[in-house]
Parts: C-alpha cells; structure tokens; sequence
C-alpha cells in the first residue's frame, strides 16, 4: 500500500525545480523589484540593466507563478508558446514582453523548444492536447504551414509575430519589413555608398525576402546599380553572418557599406572587418536589424533598424487574451492583423565612405535625395 506514495514521492523529487524572480534577480545581479519593473514594462530601468534581466530570463526559462492569480478566482487563459528561433537575443527580448504582459494578463504560459529540423505540427498537437486557449508563433515557426495548417485544424486562436506575410486565417503582430530595409538602404545611400553588401536572412522566413525587396526597392529609387555578388545568403546566426561578411570582404572591390538582415550577423561582420584590419566605420559601415540587446554590447555599437521586439510580444499576448475572451463569450473573435512603428536607430558604426570623404562628396545628396 505504501508503494505507490513512494513512487510519487520520488517522481515529484525527480520534478526539475521551477526557476522563481528571485533566481532571476540574483543571476542578473539585480533586485526583484528591478526584475518586476523590466518585465511589466514599469519604471524607469536602465537599458544595461533590462539587458540583463533579459538574458537571465532567457538562462533560466524563467515563467511567472500563475497560481496567486488563479487563487482569486479568474479563470485563466493557457497559451503555448513554441519557439525556434537562433538569435539568443531577439529570443530574451521577446520573452522579456512576453512574460510581463502575461502576468498582468492572467496568462498561464507554457513553454516549449522545437529545434530545427524536428516535426513542428506534432509539437503544436501535443500543446494543443494539453488544453490550451491559443498559441503564440514567433519567427521562424511563424511561417511553418504545417504547423499553421495544424493549429486551425484544431480550432485554436493563435498569433504569429514578425512574419513577412501573414496568414489571414490567424493573428498577426509586425513591423513593414519591406519599407524598413528600403529606408536603412536608403540612408547608406544618403551617405555617399554605392557598393553596399547585403546578407540576406534565413530563406524560410517570409520576413527575409521581404527585407531584400526592400534593399532592391531602395537602389533602384536611388539608380545605384544592383550587383548580385552584393547579395550574400545567411541564417540569421553569427556564424552565417562570419562567413557571409568574409565573401563580401573578399571581392576584388568589396563593398564600403554592408547591411546584414539581423545583428547577429551585423555583429560578426564588425568582427570579421576587424579581423581584416578595417576600421568601422571609417573603412566599412556596417547596419543591422532588430536593435537586439547585442547592437549596444559591442564596439562600435550598432546602426540598425528597431523593431519592437518586446513590444510585439506584448501585443501579440493581448491580441490573443482578447480573441480567447470573446470565443469564451460567444463572439467571433476574428484575429487581428497589427502593424506596429519601427524605427531607425544611428549609433557609431555607420559613415560616409573614406573615398567620398576625400573627394569632398555632394552633400547635395543627403540633403535633397532623401528617401520619404
């Protein structure tokens, strides 16, 4: 009789420990409070520091402890969050959003890794099979349409965040990939570049073709010419982005500006043009994608497009709470489609090029050719 107790003792002992804010604060060497404001979004926090929070967060798979809420007598509302992404940055910053609006959401979260190359519809099944509200897709999976195909075959609300092209049948939260590379594309124009690299990003994510139409856009407005050995392919890793800024830098006239799909890649291409003795920028000028928390923790720090990272996760989770609330009543509950602000963002590693420096440029070209 006492065998089965003590099975479950030992199944609970083997239980792995649940990680609390208090694990959190003490690995970003911050107080709970600290780790509170940064993921409510409240009070002011220091960008060092919600960096910080952000990685420990992101170390410790940490989600808040739904169970005070659920005492109260509210019945929560269970969302999977399925991730694949390979940016340790953008992922930090989206969970940062994501697990503060759920606390202030009533949301149970729950978890899950699906690594490349695994089959992402049974993933969503067995989520599904758990009982849940909704489910959240950021980039890659957002645009897997077996997983998508999956998840509206069973019925079950989801948004998709960042994805270039969005499908009707879900929620979606973005930015205008296309304007945002055509404007970052512009601007390297507007300095006096006219051999400006681009590293594409990975070539299942609908967002990656959208921000090389983008890069086209902008050259073919601004008549500079668009050679192909300008485009190099990368996977929105730092390693693709070594080797991508390696052959841009290894042309017979390599490129006096490369804009790279994400930081990561921005990132290991400052290293690589540092490696071959360039100065950035005076040698290159190198923009990225995303203003993750790795655009300010290198040297020079990052020029790139901002999108809001956390910001799309909070408004991912309250697009989702507000399509469950309404099927929970009766309603519809037609997915929303939200297109959110981005923003360009110069910091030090972006310049005019050393040759047009010399030659005393046309600032008639930064002044009256700027793109709208």
């Amino acid at each position: 009789m006492n065998k089965p107790k003590a099975d479950a003792v030992q199944q609970h002992a083997a239980r792995p420990v649940q990680a609390t804010m208090a694990d959190v604060a003490r690995l970003a060497a911050v107080s709970a409070m600290t780790v509170s404001r940064v993921m409510n979004g409240t009070g002011l926090v220091r960008e060092s520091t919600r960096q910080k929070v952000a990685a420990a967060i992101a170390t410790l798979r940490y989600t808040p402890n739904q169970e005070a809420r659920n005492l109260a007598g509210a019945k929560p509302i269970r969302v999977g969050f399925l991730y694949s992404n390979p940016s340790a940055a953008y992922l930090g910053e989206f969970l940062v959003g994501l697990l503060g609006q759920s606390g202030r959401n009533n949301v149970q979260l729950f978890v899950e890794k699906c690594e490349p190359g695994e089959q992402e519809a049974a993933h969503a099944q067995r989520l599904i099979e758990n009982g849940l509200d909704g489910i959240i897709l950021p980039p890659p999976l957002c645009d897997s349409r077996a997983l998508i195909d999956c998840i509206v075959k069973a019925g079950v609300p989801a948004v998709v965040v960042a994805c270039g092209a969005p499908d009707a049948r879900l929620g979606a939260v973005g930015i205008d990939d296309h304007e945002a590379a055509r404007r970052m594309t512009c601007h390297l124009v507007e300095l006096g570049h006219r051999r400006i690299g681009f590293i594409a990003g990975h070539p299942n994510q609908t967002a990656s073709a959208r921000r090389l139409q983008g890069y086209r856009a902008a050259l073919a407005e601004k008549g500079v010419d668009a050679a192909a050995e300008l485009v190099v392919p990368g996977m929105f890793t730092y390693r693709s982005g070594l080797a991508a800024a390696a052959q841009l830098l290894a042309l017979a006239e390599r490129p006096t500006a490369i804009f790279a799909s994400n930081d990561d890649m921005a990132a290991a291409t400052v290293a690589v043009a540092q490696r071959l003795g360039l100065d950035v920028p005076g040698d290159l000028t190198v923009t990225g994608f995303d203003d993750s928390a790795l655009a300010t923790t290198i040297w020079p720090e990052l020029t790139t497009v901002r999108q809001p990272i956390a910001g799309m996760a909070r408004e991912a989770v309250q697009a989702l709470v507000r399509q469950v609330r309404a099927l929970r009543d009766g309603c519809a509950g037609d997915p929303a489609q939200v297109t959110m602000a981005f923003e360009l963002v110069r910091r030090e590693s972006d310049g005019a090029p050393r040759l047009a420096k010399k030659q005393g440029s046309d600032m008639s070209l930064t002044m009256g050719n700027r793109c709208a």
